[in-house]
């Protein structure tokens, strides 16, 4: 149970502590470059049950290395010249089109594995914010740099085909154009696979919560219900609406609320249990997976 985007506020901060201490979240992956980094720092060392991964952000959001040093990646003109592209569209067409410097991509990406770790934090996995390693320039910009700094785990951001039926979300539109872009997307699942098997790195069987996000609730019950044996990672996105996360660039507003209502309630947690799924967190997951 991951809660990405630790760091974007503290009102986020404090949603995945309480999520966390009163509920089901288990891990969760810290942005280096987030505005509330160091009260972020803090609640982790407050929580040291809760497993700490690094939220790579390589869209919407400032480098953490300097601009001039990794050029491929900045946006020289737009709403903001300097930082990394806003939109993801940009960015998925310079991955896909050989934009990007893999070197560019490897350097910034350790910079901020590095900072989370000089903050005294153990990094047990990565992942992506918008989940740019979809892409493979990025995911092998993403095991170079796992390598490079000794992070045993990487996200598996592809969905389960049980998890993707189309009678599971026909009679809700508000996911249809999710569901129809992490169908597409599904394209490259067996490329990650293949390079996963040759890294040595590990990788749960697959993601869930990605086409629920921003309305989770019975989809994500019926989701869950669904799943077969495995290892799993439920992607989660729990916080508090307040003002500091309506300027902070993210559609992800009420719906985070509601998650986190959802993710502490004690119904949700015996729901887990009725379906025999065990919660693990990344820490653990490395421990029983590396001989």
């Amino acid at each position: 149970m991951n809660a990405d985007d630790l760091g974007l506020t503290q009102g986020v901060n404090r949603a995945i502590g309480e999520a966390h201490a009163d509920g089901v979240v288990t891990s969760a992956t810290l942005m280096a470059c987030g505005a509330a980094f160091d009260d972020a720092i803090a609640l982790v060392k407050a929580n040291p049950g809760l497993s700490v991964g690094c939220h790579v952000v390589l869209v919407d959001g400032m480098p953490v290395s300097d601009p001039e040093l990794i050029p491929s990646l900045i946006a020289k003109r737009g709403p903001a010249p300097g930082k990394f592209f806003t939109r993801i569209s940009p960015v998925a067409a310079r991955a896909m089109l050989g934009g990007f410097d893999p070197d560019d991509l490897v350097r910034e990406i350790v910079a901020q594995v590095e900072r989370i770790r000089a903050s005294g934090v153990q990094v047990t996995h990565l992942d992506t914010h918008k989940h740019t390693h979809l892409f493979p320039v990025v995911l092998a910009a993403v095991v170079r740099a796992a390598r490079i700094c000794g992070v045993p785990a990487i996200r598996n951001p592809f969905v389960p085909r049980s998890a993707m039926q189309v009678r599971q979300f026909a009679a809700r539109p508000e996911m249809w154009k999710r569901f129809g872009q992490v169908r597409v997307l599904q394209t490259l699942g067996g490329r990650f696979r293949r390079r996963m098997k040759r890294t040595g790195l590990i990788t749960p069987d697959g993601i869930v919560g990605v086409v629920e996000t921003g309305s989770m609730g019975g989809a994500l019950v019926q989701t869950l219900a669904s799943l077969p044996d495995g290892t799993w990672e439920l992607v989660c996105h729990p916080g508090y609406a307040d003002d500091e996360l309506r300027t902070s660039h993210t559609r992800l507003l009420e719906s985070r609320e509601a998650e986190r209502r959802l993710l502490t309630s004690p119904e949700f947690r015996r729901f887990l249990r009725e379906q025999d799924i065990e919660l693990i967190n990344y820490r653990q997951f490395g421990m029983d997976t590396v001989p």
